[in-house]
């Protein structure tokens, strides 16, 4: 006796697939669950998710990149006082004891 293929939608590949990217689950626990291959549910994430690195990306113009160098400096300063105030108030919750 031969066995029946089973056929899935779009929609259910792709769910399976944010179950995996989204949902923090590995690729064998979804296979498992779906009682499908490992391989299969590979498959599925290469369909739904394209190599990052076949698309083309724009370059940033530059008043972007100019943007970006004053985020990261910001970033950096922010970092900077954040690390001061742990130090302040671990010196002063030191001091209260």
């Amino acid at each position: 006796m031969g066995s029946t293929r089973r056929s899935f939608t779009d929609e259910y590949k792709r769910d399976a697939v944010a179950l995996i990217t989204d949902g923090g689950y590995t690729v064998a626990a979804v296979a498992k669950k779906l009682e499908i291959s490992e391989t299969t549910m590979r498959k599925w994430m290469k369909k739904v998710q394209p190599d990052p690195a076949k698309t083309l990306e724009k370059p940033l113009t530059e008043s972007e990149r100019t943007e970006l160098q004053r985020l990261r400096q910001e970033n950096a300063k922010l970092a900077m006082q954040l690390d001061f105030a742990k130090k302040v108030s671990t010196w002063f919750a030191k001091g209260q004891q």
